[in-house]
């Protein structure tokens, strides 16, 4: 089997742990690297008391993943990064795709905006969520008990905004799959499966 990046793509509310879930469950010899996880390891670390530190924190994030996904690729790793990635993270991923001998899928999830608005709140609202995802001011060991109290929540006008500006929906790089993924019933992720199994083999 070919050494392989898989970037889950596209907007938020589509699924894509649960696409990361399944890839891991097909192919054993991956593992996800997640620019979400190390964002939340940095705000534990370090906190934030507003949002010019949160972004700066942000910052360092994405160097720490870049600098992880480089030295997992040098050393034939496969693996399966889930984000909303945008023109902000493609020349710097593809830079360092390009340095290896790697096949390279998109998996680019799309949908009805409203609807995942919805699930997108629902996830934010959860308790599993990290509270620096949905607040201003943030250090390990804050508690917040209702999610709804959060000060950083994002309005549907405002996630709509997102989706359509920051080029989630048209981002890619190598081969690129796009799900729309606005009914999950109506999803045939099997057939998913087989494809990038074809590209992968």
């Amino acid at each position: 089997m070919k050494q392989a990046l898989i970037l889950l793509a596209g907007y938020p509310g589509t699924g894509k742990t649960y696409m990361a879930n399944m890839l891991l469950n097909k192919f054993k010899n991956f593992e996800v690297l997640s620019p979400d996880k190390i964002k939340e390891e940095f705000w534990d670390a370090y906190g934030f008391c507003n949002e010019e530190e949160k972004e700066k924190l942000i910052k360092k994030s994405w160097n720490e993943y870049y600098q992880r996904l480089n030295w997992k690729l040098e050393r034939g790793y496969s693996l399966i990064s889930d984000y909303p990635f945008s023109d902000k993270q493609h020349d710097e991923i593809q830079g360092i795709c390009g340095r290896y001998c790697i096949e390279v899928i998109t998996i680019r999830m799309v949908g009805d905006l409203d609807v995942l608005f919805k699930r997108q709140k629902k996830r934010d609202l959860d308790d599993s969520r990290h509270l620096g995802h949905i607040l201003k001011e943030y250090h390990q060991g804050t508690c917040l008990m209702n999610h709804e109290e959060a000060d950083n929540l994002l309005d549907n006008d405002e996630f709509i905004k997102r989706c359509k500006c920051r080029g989630y929906g048209t981002f890619e790089l190598g081969t690129t799959i796009e799900l729309d993924v606005t009914d999950f019933t109506k999803v045939s992720y099997d057939k998913i499966m087989n494809e990038i199994a074809l590209i992968l083999n």
